[in-house]
C-alpha cells in the first residue's frame, strides 16, 4: 500500500505592510487637496443691506472689530474678547503700526447699538479713516 504524501498548500495571506503604505498615501492625498474654510468664531446675525458689496480677495484684510447679541466686542482674526478702553488703546497701536488701516465691524443685529457707536468713536480716536460694517445681501441666508 502506497501513501501519497500531498504537499500542504499555504493559506492565503495579506500582506498588511502594504495595506497601511497605501492608507497613509491616501490620507496624505485628502489633506493636501482638502480646501480649509476658516469658520468664524461667532455665529452673527448680520443686518441686510440692498447695497451690500462682497470684497476681493486680493485686498489686505481690514482690522476685525465683532460685536455679539450681548454687546460684548471682540477684536482681530482670533476674536479675542476684549473691553472697550482696550480697544481703544488695540486700535491706536494698529493705526500707528499701519497708515492707512481699515477696520470693519461686524455687529450682530441684536447687539446694542452703544456698543456700535463706542467702536466707531474708538476708531475716529485712532484716526482710521476707513470703518466698513458687515452685511448680508437682501434675500440671502
Amino acid at each position: 500500500m502506497r501513501f501519497l504524501v500531498r504537499k500542504r498548500r499555504q493559506a492565503p495571506a495579506v500582506i498588511i505592510v502594504a495595506l497601511i503604505d497605501i492608507l497613509i498615501v491616501l490620507l496624505i492625498f485628502l489633506m493636501v487637496t482638502t480646501t480649509f474654510k476658516q469658520q468664524p468664531a461667532l455665529k452673527l446675525a448680520l443686518p441686510e443691506s440692498s447695497q451690500s458689496v462682497k470684497s476681493g480677495a486680493n485686498e489686505n484684510a481690514p482690522l476685525m472689530v465683532i460685536v455679539d447679541p450681548a454687546g460684548n466686542l471682540r477684536f482681530g482674526p482670533d476674536a479675542k474678547p476684549i473691553t472697550a478702553e482696550h480697544l481703544k488703546e488695540e486700535l491706536l497701536a494698529a493705526a500707528a503700526r499701519t497708515p492707512n488701516l481699515r477696520m470693519a465691524i461686524s455687529a450682530d443685529k441684536a447687539a446694542p447699538f452703544g456698543q456700535i457707536i463706542k467702536v466707531m468713536d474708538a476708531a475716529k480716536e485712532a484716526k482710521i479713516k476707513t470703518v466698513n460694517a458687515f452685511t448680508k445681501e437682501t434675500g440671502k441666508q
